[in-house]
């Protein structure tokens, strides 16, 4: 007896010390980013509270995580010398694959968080938690950090490039509508009153795709309408303000799928996707984010500025567009060296942070950007950087302190609502300072 008790207790103390990285997680959008199973820089910001918000018990059946917030002295810059909206894309997966907590978000340099992604029931065109268990821990810190910087506004975005499947059918008909919008509030402020703020819509994208509809594009609006109908009904009634965004595309030829002035009517901002202009599907190098065109450049409307353009010949007010960055890199092998790898053709894929042909910014930082024969190479009309390795013949477009420094002085040379970060997780500090600091007053 007294064997099997010590063969328990033994039992007992191996699964405590599971690690919360086996934690399940949701999966990852398609070009998105991919991410490291450990992060090796510390976070940046540490909150000792803890959360006194009334939720449903967390399971039993699962570790918790046991990522802890290392102190770290905060930037002396204050948020409010920001006359810009500095929006940062905080995902899911972030805690259990990355160890990057919401204690890790920089608060003190963002006025707004959205966490990504809320899903939606292919069998009930409900909303439903991506991973309820993270989605719970998460949004609870997320709760701790609100109090210790009250400026800061959270919202929840829905859908994402694996997640939008269920648009169609949940956009379809006006009760399909009511039904789906009042099901993502009741799940998510009804269950943190005190941490949502409002909802992002991520449908990516309507009109295309197996699972849509020729009349996506209309019902895309409706939805939209319908989500401000029902928060501020809401308002009305909780005495508090609610936000409704929208992520929105920046290549041309996705544009005609959009009702844009309709949208920009009821949508508070657009977040504007201004990244992935060239990648793992293009045949040839080139920039997957540069701010303007260049010279000769085959695709002259695929840069920032382009982007920014149409939507304001559309008649969108530049207040409403909110002008992504990203904390990521896309990557070619076998490029031949002329012109330092850039406008060559690309053959193959390189193996980059994680499982694909991306790269995390930290991961550049401490591994690539000036160091094991990959050399930076600066374009002045397109105002980014790239890498290229001459050995091993790999060519990376990235963005970096300097070429956000130039996105940010767009932002401010043509009154745009401020920036958007997709992902947070994917950098080491030095991206959103460089944001922040480039919309500094």
């Amino acid at each position: 007896m007294r064997n099997a008790i010590a063969l328990l207790l033994i039992l007992i103390a191996l699964i405590a010390c599971t690690p919360s990285t086996m934690m399940a997680t949701s999966a990852v959008p398609i070009n998105t980013p991919p991410l490291l199973p450990t992060r090796t820089s510390p976070p940046t910001i540490a909150l000792a509270p803890t959360p006194t918000i009334a939720l449903a018990p967390t399971p039993t059946d699962q570790p918790a995580p046991t990522v802890t917030p290392a102190p770290m002295a905060t930037p002396t810059l204050s948020i409010k010398q920001l006359a810009y909206r500095s929006v940062g894309y905080y995902p899911v997966w972030g805690i259990s694959s990355h160890q990057y907590s919401a204690y890790s978000i920089t608060a003190n340099l963002l006025t707004h968080v959205i966490y990504a992604f809320g899903e939606i029931d292919l069998d009930t065109s409900t909303c439903k938690y991506g991973d309820e268990y993270t989605d719970n821990k998460n949004l609870l810190d997320l709760g701790v950090v609100k109090r210790s910087y009250p400026h800061l506004q959270v919202l929840i975005a829905l859908g994402g490039g694996t997640a939008s499947t269920g648009f169609s059918d949940a956009a379809l008909t006006d009760e399909a509508r009511r039904t789906f919008v009042k099901s993502c509030l009741d799940l998510y402020l009804d269950t943190y009153p005190d941490v949502i703020d409002g909802v992002d819509i991520d449908w990516e994208f309507p009109g295309i795709g197996d699972a849509s509809r020729p009349e996506d594009k209309r019902n895309l609006t409706l939805l939209m309408q319908e989500f401000r109908r029902q928060l501020d009904e809401r308002s009305q009634r909780t005495k508090r303000t609610y936000l409704l965004t929208i992520a929105m595309p920046t290549g041309a030829s996705l544009l005609p799928f959009y009702e844009i002035d309709e949208l920009a009517q009821v949508a508070d901002w657009f977040n504007l996707m201004a990244y992935d202009f060239h990648g793992a599907w293009s045949k040839t190098t080139n920039f997957h984010s540069p701010l303007y065109a260049v010279t000769d450049d085959a695709y002259p409307l695929n840069n920032d500025d382009a982007a920014v353009q149409a939507y304001l010949d559309a008649g969108v007010s530049p207040d409403k567009l909110v002008l992504g960055v990203p904390f990521y890199a896309h990557g070619w092998a076998d490029v031949a060296p002329e012109n330092n790898g850039l406008y060559q053709r690309a053959p193959k894929l390189p193996q980059g942070t994680f499982d694909g042909s991306a790269y995390t910014y930290w991961d550049l930082a401490e591994n690539y950007i000036d160091r094991n024969g990959y050399v930076r190479y600066w374009s002045d009309e397109a105002k980014v950087p790239w890498l290229y390795n001459a050995a091993d013949r790999i060519f990376i477009t990235y963005d970096d302190a300097e070429s956000i420094g130039y996105k940010m002085a767009y932002i401010r040379q043509h009154h745009l609502g401020g920036a958007m970060m997709w992902n947070l997780s994917s950098d080491d500090g030095t991206l959103v300072r460089a944001v922040f600091e480039g919309l500094v007053d």
